[in-house]
């Protein structure tokens, strides 16, 4: 549709009358769904399916009253019969012709959280330059699989592409090799390494989805903002990354940093440590002169402790990301 339709060079170019980009729901939207449906589940719960399967109402549609978050990820995932064990082959190859080469950049982004350039991409798919690869990109991105961001005080031609449907890299990650099967496999697999480090990466997908709501909690709607991604990859020593900053015109820039966790997130003396290099190391290496303020998102908070106090500035919580 996007090649054929939208930007055809023939009969059709200039001929739209209306174009309807129609994205999964919001949380918030999320949240309208479910209730209109009678289930009724916390926003934590509701955070975590949403982890798994995304906005896509044709799965949310799926979600039964009286089921918790766990018993509905066991029931749609890991059954024999559940809507989304063999959901992945059939939705690539339901949207796009020759399907496996979409699949291929799934597979790379999915590998890595920090994202990919469009040459790591051509490299790591054993793709060729051109406008094929053009093509095969824009209808990912279009779709909403995958997401470009704009690194910070780069053009648009040094993007970095994310893996931005949590449907696939919820099946990538736990469905696809899963051997276990049945009631109880979720509240296993939920409590192992491999969880925890996915969980994060998912919530921050979520967070860059809701960057309006985080400009909002931050109270800088009306301030004319530019979102963006940095990081420092030095041939020698630590690197450092941030997949969110706000580079606001009151002279601020935002370092958002996106924690998810079960209770109130505790900054330790390590990871206290790791934030203020991070900052330092942006500092340096941008040469901004404006003022960086730490902001961290969070699901429930951050706990006031000798390592928070003076450090970050300011607080988002999961409750703001479900604002309208």
């Amino acid at each position: 549709m996007i090649k054929k339709v939208v930007n055809s060079k023939g009969g059709l170019h200039n001929r739209l009358t209306r174009k309807i980009r129609l994205l999964p729901f919001t949380l918030q939207e999320t949240e309208q769904y479910l209730k209109s449906k009678n289930v009724h589940i916390d926003r934590y719960q509701m955070l975590t399916i949403f982890m798994a399967m995304g906005g896509v109402p044709h799965y949310l549609k799926e979600l039964k009253k009286g089921e918790s978050a766990t018993q509905a990820i066991d029931r749609l995932c890991f059954t024999k019969d559940g809507l989304l064990s063999t959901e992945f082959a059939n939705l690539y190859r339901s949207l796009f012709e020759n399907a496996d080469r979409h699949i291929s950049v799934v597979r790379a982004l999915a590998d890595k959280p920090s994202g990919l350039t469009r040459n790591e991409i051509i490299a790591a798919c054993n793709l060729k330059s051109g406008g094929t690869t053009s093509i095969l990109l824009e209808e990912l991105v279009e779709s909403g699989f995958i997401t470009p961001h704009l690194p910070f005080q780069k053009n648009a031609s040094q993007s970095t592409y994310k893996l931005s449907d949590e449907y696939s890299l919820f099946y990538l990650k736990f469905i696809e090799h899963s051997r276990a099967t049945g009631a109880g496999t979720w509240l296993k697999k939920s409590s192992t390494p491999s969880w925890r480090s996915w969980s994060g990466y998912a919530f921050e997908g979520i967070c860059m989805k809701h960057t309006d709501n985080i400009k909002q909690a931050l109270g800088i709607s009306g301030v004319f903002t530019e979102a963006s991604a940095w990081r420092h990859i030095p041939k020698d020593g630590n690197g450092a990354q941030v997949d969110l900053l706000l580079d606001r015109q009151d002279n601020v820039i935002s370092i958002c940093e996106m924690k998810f966790s079960n209770t109130e997130f505790a900054i330790d003396k390590t990871y206290a440590a790791e934030l203020r290099y991070k900052l330092d190391i942006f500092r340096r290496e941008s040469k901004t002169k404006k003022s960086l303020f730490l902001a961290m998102v969070t699901t429930y908070g951050i706990k006031n402790n000798m390592y928070s106090i003076g450090l970050v500035q300011n607080e988002v919580t999961m409750d703001d990301l479900f604002l309208p």
